[in-house]
């Protein structure tokens, strides 16, 4: 593998060349394959959603069990990510891909068999351990397998569009599962996909230069445990409220695990996450607006269904279906953010993504007994799906810029652990907000604060965005004096 730095930055130029690079069909094999494992890893976020009433009849979940189905998912992906990182460094990143991989396929065979709640969750946690084994490496094996700068642009567009459009998708499979079979189809319907990407991975990914080093014991634990701590109390906030002592106490317990991992990355010959990573302004702002992005984006998948079930009275399927535009909006994007990128650059395209995101979850915010599926979220839908494929590459563009390809996986993994972390966290507050003016079996009632509440994280982003943008303005300027 190469040495050099790892970027992705445009090169300036859209035309073809005449004749592709050698290994440009195994390339583009490989970056087609890390792309449908990253949309299976992400969709499984969702894919249960619609289904969770049919969970429910047939498995007998109690209401506060049943949303561990989701929340095992999230806590062990969210916190075991970093870890997930550093192991693809030390060990090879196809090594933990697959290891990853085959881990997650295995617990979705145990998912859709699962006779008890209990046989489920502990099912879907380890689909999630399996997750943040193998998400880190798929940013680094996408990157490596690109054999030019613009192949690179086009595989982190793509990226892009299946990390920030895979829930919507997870919806509208989920429903069609449920409608067509059963909910068991959900996990299932992971196992061909899995093994078809098990089969192939060696013949077209190439393994990464390991990195040479003892392995950071200390760190691997405080990262996990404070990350699992975290994302364990935002989890239960919600249920718990905000001042309860397992909320705090997950929180204040997570706070000292990641100080405890600060001090020892600064210490240790061959860190778990490296310190220089966090030490570039632009970098640290680009994880920012990922977790401003990706924790407003939740309402769409907690608020905007409620309302097309409960009020509109959709099916599984249709629900699915009614998530259309914005999916057709983020993958449309993702078609032109690679020449948009090269022309504009990246902080530009996360304003105007920022700004069309705030607009959207305002104008849901309106939503009022009256409208229609056209009227009320159409059109919001649209916008959303557009502006969150605006933003998303070029956001992981500048996380990812500057990073040397030994540390590819813990940028990765920190990038993906700030995603979790976002919508972890965005969901809690909106959770929150929403059930302070919740009012029983009607949905409107906080409704409306709860999307300002998400429209507010847009505006925080568009600030960051700014921001990066007077940065990189600087930044040019100074470099041409010393011209």
């Amino acid at each position: 593998m190469s040495q050099q730095t790892m970027s992705s930055a445009p090169s300036g130029s859209t035309t073809l060349p005449d004749e592709l690079p050698p290994n440009a069909t195994k390339a583009a094999a490989g970056i087609a394959l890390v792309l449908v494992a990253q949309l299976m890893l992400i969709l499984d976020a969702t894919v249960v959603n619609v289904a969770l009433p049919h969970i429910q009849d047939d498995l007998t979940f109690g209401p506060a069990g049943l949303s561990w189905v989701l929340n095992a998912y999230t806590l062990a992906f969210g916190g075991l990510l970093l870890l997930g990182g550093r192991l693809g460094d030390v060990f090879g990143r196809r090594r933990m891909f697959e290891a990853g991989l085959a881990l997650f396929t295995l617990a979705s065979l145990v998912g859709g068999l699962a006779q008890t709640p209990g046989m489920l969750v502990a099912a879907r946690a380890a689909q999630g351990v399996g997750a943040a084994l193998a998400a880190p490496g798929v940013l680094a094996l996408l990157t490596t397998s690109a054999p030019d700068d613009a192949a690179r642009n086009r595989a982190l567009a793509l990226f892009g569009a299946v990390s920030s459009g895979g829930m919507s998708i997870g919806l509208l499979l989920g429903g069609a599962l449920t409608d067509l079979g059963s909910w068991r189809w959900t996990m299932f319907i992971n196992i061909p996909i899995g093994l078809v990407v098990l089969a192939l991975t060696r013949r077209y990914l190439d393994e990464t230069v390991r990195r040479p080093g003892r392995f950071d014991v200390v760190g691997a634990i405080a990262a996990t445990g404070g990350a699992v701590s975290i994302v364990w109390a935002l989890i239960q906030a919600p249920e718990h409220g905000w001042t309860s002592a397992r909320v705090i106490g997950g929180l204040v317990l997570g706070a000292a695990l990641i100080a405890l991992l600060a001090r020892t990355e600064l210490r240790v010959a061959h860190p778990m996450l490296r310190p220089e990573l966090l030490r570039d302004k632009r970098r640290v702002g680009g994880l920012a607006v990922i977790a401003l992005v990706v924790g407003g984006q939740l309402s769409m998948f907690f608020l905007a269904v409620q309302f097309i079930e409960d009020e509109l009275g959709f099916g599984p399927m249709e629900s699915g279906l009614a998530f259309l535009p914005l999916t057709l909006g983020i993958f449309g994007m993702s078609r032109i953010t690679p020449r948009l990128l090269a022309h504009f650059g990246p902080s530009p395209m996360i304003m105007a993504g920022a700004v069309g995101l705030a607009v959207s979850f305002a104008w849901l915010s309106t939503l009022s007994a009256s409208d229609s599926y056209l009227s009320g979220l159409f059109g919001p839908m649209l916008l959303n799906g557009l502006s969150a494929g605006l933003a998303f590459m070029p956001i992981t563009s500048i996380v990812l810029t500057g990073v040397e390809p030994e540390h590819a996986g813990s940028a990765s993994g920190l990038l993906q652990t700030f995603q979790q972390l976002g919508g972890a966290i965005g969901l809690s507050v909106i959770v929150s907000v929403y059930a302070v003016g919740a009012e029983p079996g009607q949905f409107l009632p906080g409704a409306q604060a709860a999307f300002l509440t998400s429209a507010s994280f847009a505006a925080l982003a568009l600030l960051v965005g700014t921001a990066l943008h007077v940065h990189a303005r600087r930044t040019r300027v100074q470099v041409a004096l010393a011209a």
